[in-house]
């Protein structure tokens, strides 16, 4: 790549990605969001290839193009001149099916992001982590730590919670200056940033952990119709959640009652739920609760969803 960044990187990856499928045979074309499927789409009628277009978010609608007129524009052009002609498309939840089926008049099945199932035989003790014995272990994880996911407010949180400690995993545009509010907080004892680590790894912290936290902010579409895999992470490792109300999480936390919601972003605030969740008598019942989610929801089953797609193809 010529270019890592801003409109040259996307204009020259999409340049460079239609001529390697192009000049490439497939069977499918499987466009994962927004910023592939121009190129999937051309190739696809060049070449009478099938074409699958998987929209994992409302791709319009993230808070980074919120500020940026002109780039929301274009993409949203974009994506009204090309998904109302496609006939086989994806996405993550109920809502956003339903959202582009309103707009676009477009069919989307629903294939949740849901992950396989792990070993947990072989994951490491608290010991081997380095991570405290006697307190509550807090995790806040995902690949996309961005603007107005919460994080900020979580760390100041930890200024008003005791005998508790928060991990922050992943990556995003807020790392940096998550890592100054640590430092300025004077939280260095109860805060610990680590950046993206494998999925095998990850999942040692994940489980070792006695509540985890998605409190994404709704100010916009694509987080408010949103469907985090953390939560299947959560799920999987046996701990509750604390969360925001967000229509897709709220659903599935009550419907398997596995945890409990803020109210608002006030740092204060979400210090008083987390002291609730740990002080309540009810993180047992939730722990429990979570058993019933995980055989409910898993790959192993949401992945017949997305095989029968590509099997109707033929």
């Amino acid at each position: 790549m010529l270019f890592t960044k801003g409109p040259l990187f996307y204009l020259f990856y999409n340049w460079r990605l239609f001529w390697f499928l192009l000049t490439n045979k497939s069977d499918v074309l499987f466009s994962n969001d927004l910023d592939t499927l121009l190129p999937n789409y051309l190739v696809s009628k060049f070449r009478k290839t099938p074409l699958i277009y998987d929209s994992h978010e409302i791709f319009c609608e993230v808070p980074e193009l919120q500020n940026t007129l002109l780039k929301k524009k274009i993409w949203s052009a974009l994506e009204k001149k090309i998904v109302p002609k496609l006939k086989n498309c994806i996405t993550v939840n109920d809502s956003i099916a339903a959202y582009f089926k309103n707009k676009y008049n477009t069919p989307f099945n629903v294939v949740r992001n849901i992950p396989t199932a792990f070993n947990a035989l072989k994951l490491k003790s608290k010991q081997e982590l380095g991570i405290p014995e006697n307190k509550t272990i807090l995790i806040l994880q995902g690949a996309g730590i961005n603007i107005q996911r919460g994080a900020e407010e979580m760390v100041e949180a930890m200024k008003y919670v005791n005998n508790a400690h928060l991990y922050i995993i992943g990556g995003g545009d807020v790392f940096d200056n998550l890592k100054k509010l640590v430092t300025e907080f004077n939280l260095t004892e109860k805060v610990t940033i680590k950046t993206k680590m494998p999925k095998s790894e990850l999942m040692n912290f994940t489980r070792n952990s006695d509540i985890g936290i998605s409190i994404d902010k709704d100010t916009n579409l694509n987080y408010h119709f949103s469907l985090p895999n953390k939560l299947f992470d959560y799920i999987q490792s046996n701990i509750p959640i604390l969360a925001s109300r967000l229509p897709e999480i709220e659903n599935l936390i009550k419907h398997y009652n596995i945890g409990c919601f803020i109210d608002n972003h006030e740092p204060k605030h979400i210090a008083e739920k987390i002291n609730f969740m740990r002080d309540s008598g009810l993180m047992n019942e939730w722990k429990t609760n979570t058993g019933k989610a995980n055989a409910e929801n898993n790959w192993e089953t949401e992945k017949k969803k997305l095989i029968n797609i590509i099997n109707a193809l033929n």
